[in-house]
């Protein structure tokens, strides 16, 4: 028996629609959702434009209504958040230890545009009698999701709200785990962080729970400034939206670092003409941190890499779920990270649209659909 479900469809044009789609019941190791919330990132708005058909949504949290056989350790009526990056643990980078970059179940290497074909059978959801793919293998801007078992990750937290979890699955993961996992920040050192957004704000979280010493945030919104040292900055600079590449800012950057620069810089603005931005911020020996996930190309003049600066692009925080979503929600739990604060306002399904427009507007820290 299929379940209906209304959900959000891209229409690989620019466009979306709320429609309804049925979900087939879970197979062997897979899991069907009853989505509470979901929260709303800039992929989501991305996925639109995909160039074809999806059901969008990449963060999600809800509760599990149905199990395939072959599921243990999860039932019916959990409380659970989901992970985009799932891995298969037998493919040569899970055997690495690099979850995160799973070379089977991954939508951004195996699949390479936010689907990985046989993830979960393709036929489990239907729009229009056809089947649909969902966005990285979980579209969560449904009322129902079905989503593989390694996808779920059970909250074991009562202090957690469905909205809180939602946002752990992207934007949390990515810019805590740039710093905790990617960087491996040491005590003590100095770090700098463009642009104060969701996924800014969760560099700044890391970077507190490192102990870094100077924590400098970097952005051209003044309210966002004020967030930032809320989350955990020692310092704010208001940067000039015509200072190009941010050298004006570099320069004050190292008035505070001893006229060195930082030991670390984290990129998290997702605007490519400041892909190259942290190098000018860093001393040498440094390290360059680039957490937005740019991906077109850019020109980087090679004087910024002098010298022996080092830049990473990590994906997803190098997240590995079982592990570092327990962590984040022992973490919040403790009240030393925080989740509900990240989150501006909520929406209904129904109100996708404003919630575009306020995160394209700069309003929003973070939005969140839920649902009743």
């Amino acid at each position: 028996m299929r379940v209906r479900s209304l959900a959000a469809i891209a229409d690989g044009s620019g466009g979306f629609r709320l429609e309804e789609t049925l979900l087939a019941q879970p197979r062997e190791d897979e899991v069907l959702i009853r989505i509470k919330a979901a929260g709303i990132c800039h992929t989501d708005y991305d996925s639109l434009k995909w160039g074809k058909p999806i059901v969008m949504g990449h963060e999600g949290s809800g509760v599990i209504e149905a199990i395939g056989s072959t599921v243990q350790d999860l039932h019916p009526g959990d409380r659970v958040a989901l992970n985009w990056a799932t891995p298969c643990m037998q493919c040569f980078q899970c055997q690495q230890g690099n979850q995160h970059l799973c070379e089977v179940n991954s939508p951004v290497i195996a699949g390479g545009n936010g689907f990985t074909p046989g993830h979960a059978h393709l036929d489990g959801t239907h729009w229009r009698s056809n089947p649909i793919e969902r966005s990285f293998n979980l579209g969560t801007l449904s009322e129902f999701a079905l989503v593989k078992s390694s996808a779920v990750v059970r909250i074991n937290s009562p202090r957690l709200e469905f909205p809180a979890a939602a946002i752990i699955g992207c934007g949390v993961m990515t810019g805590y785990g740039s710093v905790v996992r990617a960087s491996k920040l040491p005590p003590g050192s100095n770090a700098v962080i463009l642009g104060c957004g969701g996924v800014g704000l969760n560099v700044i979280q890391g970077c507190r729970l490192r102990n870094a010493s100077k924590i400098i945030a970097v952005d051209t919104n003044k309210n966002r400034l004020s967030l930032a040292k809320q989350f955990g900055a020692t310092h704010t600079l208001l940067a000039d939206p015509q200072d190009k590449g941010l050298m004006q800012a570099a320069n004050e950057v190292r008035l505070l670092t001893n006229g060195r620069g930082a030991d670390f810089a984290f990129e998290a603005t997702a605007r490519p003409e400041l892909g190259a931005a942290p190098l000018a911020m860093i001393r040498n020996g440094g390290m360059a941190v680039q957490v937005s996930g740019i991906e077109q190309e850019i020109t980087i003049d090679m004087n910024l890499f002098e010298w022996d600066k080092t830049y990473l692009n990590p994906l997803y925080g190098q997240c590995q779920p079982q592990e570092d979503f327990p962590e984040i929600i022992r973490l919040h739990q403790n009240g030393l990270l925080l989740l509900d604060e990240l989150i501006t306002e909520t929406y209904s399904l129904h109100q996708l649209q404003r919630a575009f427009d306020d995160m394209l507007s700069g309003k929003n820290a973070k939005g969140v659909i839920v649902f009743e």
